[in-house]
């Protein structure tokens, strides 16, 4: 029995859908309950947040491509600025209403033209009767440009007075997004990691022909047996899967063995797959370099520019927050005024420098300071405001 059903869609397009994504049936479910017909009016805007590597990009694009529902779909991180992304969504916008493959340039420097422009692009009777969705994948780039771009699109429904919902796409939640004065609240929505059932399940559709599906199923069960505590990104456990499954398969190839001796097959992968355990996520070696460094049986560190040690890169505030802890401990508090000010007034040198050259900072060890003084470097230091919000302080720790 399939488990997407809507009465406005064909069974056939749902029984399909539902094919192209595994494991994301109930996310589906639920925006197709928010689409409502085509002709009807949606949730003017939906927030779709989660992980990276958890479906909500390819799920939106499969879900508007597959129903054949008329839609926008621009990744914010290509076009950067607001200008930019209106004119993409107008150029975008011409190319669904006309026949035309390459539309003529748009010019849109404001909002109030945009708002213009749309409604003369939705005027056709194709996009007139049924809800356009603007998609903005990666959204959290939309805090960086004007502040009004993000209420804008929020309610763009509203500005427009035309049947447009628009969806975000972001790997951070909502309460980043919020503005200071206030704005409308979309419809929240996340979409959780996959499990390992899950990666399991997706994993083993891309067997290869020449080999039976449960050899190819065994296999993923041992990739992620290894790699499912430090890795469950979808793309990169994709990526290893096909990197390491020749490895695997060579004793089936020499005839060594046959594709139901799991345990010969599991001692012949294990080693390699230790080697893969110092590359997950760092990209230091090509699938070339990879295949040649298997052929020829060396370690991953005796390629050229790898480097020795995982690099492990920090939260964003957490590395400032180090910064700062470390200015506050080995600075003294009158320097403060001096190193962090803009416009801090002459200070005297004269006897500063003659007291202190013997002795060193580094030498004594650091000083305690107090919380408020922490705070103060930090704000110095980062170059965009902070708000001194919840996520700053449990970081403090």
């Amino acid at each position: 029995m399939p488990n997407l059903e809507h009465p406005a869609y064909p069974a056939a397009d749902l029984l399909h859908l539902e094919s192209l994504v595994p494991c994301r049936e109930s996310q589906v479910s639920m925006l197709l309950s928010i689409f409502g017909e085509r002709q009807q009016f949606s949730f003017p805007s939906i927030f779709i947040y989660g992980h990276t590597s958890s479906g909500k990009t390819y799920v939106m694009q499969t879900l508007l491509t597959t129903l054949q529902l008329p839609h926008v779909f621009v990744n914010c991180v290509e076009y950067f600025t607001s200008r930019l992304l209106l004119e993409e969504i107008l150029m975008q916008l011409r190319s669904c209403s006309s026949d035309t493959e390459q539309p003529s340039p748009v010019h849109c420097d404001t909002l109030n033209d945009f708002v213009r422009l749309f409604k003369q692009a939705v005027a056709s009777r194709e996009l007139q009767d049924q809800t356009l969705y603007i998609v903005l994948d990666r959204a959290e780039q939309l805090r960086e440009m004007e502040a009004n771009i993000l209420p804008a699109f929020l309610r763009l429904q509203e500005l427009t007075d035309r049947n447009v919902t628009v969806v975000l796409l972001s790997e951070i939640v909502w309460e980043l997004f919020r503005p200071n004065v206030g704005c409308f609240e979309p419809f929240t929505m996340y979409f959780p990691d996959y499990s390992i059932g899950h990666l399991q399940k997706i994993l083993s559709q891309n067997h290869p022909p020449e080999y039976s599906a449960d050899f190819y199923a065994a296999y993923i069960n041992i990739l992620l047996g290894v790699f499912y505590m430090v890795c469950r990104d979808l793309k990169e456990l994709r990526h290893l899967a096909a990197l390491n499954f020749a490895k695997y398969c060579e004793p089936v190839v020499r005839g060594e063995a046959n594709e139901r001796d799991t345990r010969k097959l599991w001692k012949n992968i294990e080693p390699h797959l230790k080697k893969a355990m110092q590359t997950v996520y760092l990209r230091e070696i090509s699938s070339s370099q990879w295949e040649r460094l298997q052929h020829d049986g060396g370690e991953p560190g005796q390629l050229k520019g790898l480097s020795a040690h995982t690099h492990v890169e920090l939260p964003y505030y957490s590395k400032f927050l180090l910064i700062a802890a470390y200015l506050a401990s080995y600075n003294p508090v009158r320097t403060d005024k001096r190193f962090f000010l803009k416009h801090h007034g002459k200070i005297r040198k004269t006897n500063f420098m003659k007291k202190h050259e013997k002795t060193s900072n580094h030498l004594l060890g650091p000083k305690p300071f107090p919380l408020d003084r922490l705070l103060a470097i930090l704000y110095s230091i980062v170059d965009n405001r902070v708000a001194p919000t919840a996520n700053i302080f449990s970081q403090v720790s």
